[in-house]
């Protein structure tokens, strides 16, 4: 059986050091004292770790490929973003690569690790549970540049973000109900955690703080953007004494699983009550009833992404600017009706 290749990540291991540490043992060794430089080469050794020239020309962009981070590629909301970014792409030297994370948080050294084996020139992630330790590595190595967050992200890091108006979103979606004449309006969010749960929850807050809307604390309920989510909350509001008229969803995922349980018990959308989703992916329209969501720009999300990431990767001392989020737009179908006295 042929033994696989030692890599840098193994080295690191066998060190007990980061994969940038070693990096710079191989680079630029003054940098590290003289006991790391002996750990690291003695791991080297015992690992028979032959260094990569791909790593050694690391600046030198000779991967021609760029990685793009999806949390789960099961979901068909990464669809239209998937191919924004391919075609922006298309005619230039870069091959696109997709890792599905599985919505596992990506630990230290992996992210370094495709810059240190010479495997990609820059990384596209939609994925936000990149551990802050695995991102400060990519600085030390200095492709801090190379990394642009899409749709998700890290709070506290200044990596370029591409995303939609999220609190925009919720608040269009509340003032949709509220204009219809619902006053009690639940919501059911995404995942602890997540950065996209965060936004659209305030912004559903602040505008129904805004509108005088009443706010009951079991209206809240959390779901994870799945269909399992929102068949689960429909279980919860069918139980509920003081019942919500209107139900804005974090995802449309969300939105389908909510209305399957809710007609499931015996209530009818939008007749009892009423859903709004949040994303407009292609099921959205073809749903029964069709779903009222909030509508990202997916491809022009895609697409921007990769032209700031392209950017980077030709002009490096390009200088940073805040990226404005892009407009999200409400799209009104069948699953909303105005409030039945």
């Amino acid at each position: 059986m042929i033994q696989k290749p030692a890599t840098i990540q193994d080295v690191a291991r066998a060190a007990g050091v980061s994969a940038a540490t070693v990096s710079r043992v191989l680079t630029n060794p003054s940098l590290v004292s003289d006991t790391t430089r002996e750990t690291v080469l003695q791991a080297i050794k015992s690992t028979e770790y032959r260094v990569n020239q791909a790593a050694r020309n690391l600046r030198l962009q000779r991967a021609n490929a760029v990685l793009v981070l999806v949390p789960n590629l099961g979901k068909p909301f990464y669809s239209g973003i998937l191919a924004g970014i391919s075609e922006e792409f298309s005619g230039t030297d870069y091959a696109v690569l997709i890792a599905d994370t599985d919505s596992d948080p990506i630990v230290d050294s992996a992210l370094a690790g495709y810059f240190l084996d010479g495997r990609v020139d820059g990384v596209i992630s939609l994925d936000g549970g990149v551990r802050a330790s695995a991102l400060q590595e990519c600085v030390d190595l200095g492709v801090e540049d190379r990394i642009v967050f899409l749709c998700e992200w890290v709070e506290g890091q200044k990596f370029p973000v591409i995303s939609s108006d999220n609190a925009e979103g919720a608040r269009l979606a509340i003032r949709h109900l509220h204009d219809l004449g619902h006053r009690k309006i639940a919501h059911i969010t995404g995942p602890d955690g997540n950065v996209l749960t965060t936004a659209r929850r305030e912004g559903m807050v602040s505008e129904r703080a805004r509108l005088g809307l009443p706010a009951q604390p079991e209206w809240i309920i959390r779901g994870d953007f799945s269909l399992e989510s929102g068949h689960d909350a429909a279980t919860r509001i069918l139980a509920m004494d003081d019942r919500p008229t209107a139900v804005f969803c974090s995802a449309d995922m969300v939105a389908f699983g909510l209305m399957a349980g809710l007609k499931s018990g015996g209530l009818r959308v939008p007749e009892d009550i009423s859903v709004v989703g949040f994303d407009d992916i292609e099921m959205s329209e073809y749903y029964i009833p069709a779903l009222t969501t909030i509508r990202q720009d997916r491809h022009g999300l895609g697409r921007r992404a990769a032209r700031v990431l392209l950017d980077r990767l030709k002009n490096k001392s390009l200088e940073r600017t805040p990226e404005v989020p892009i407009p999200v737009e409400l799209i009104v179908r069948e699953s909303t009706a105005p409030l039945r006295t």
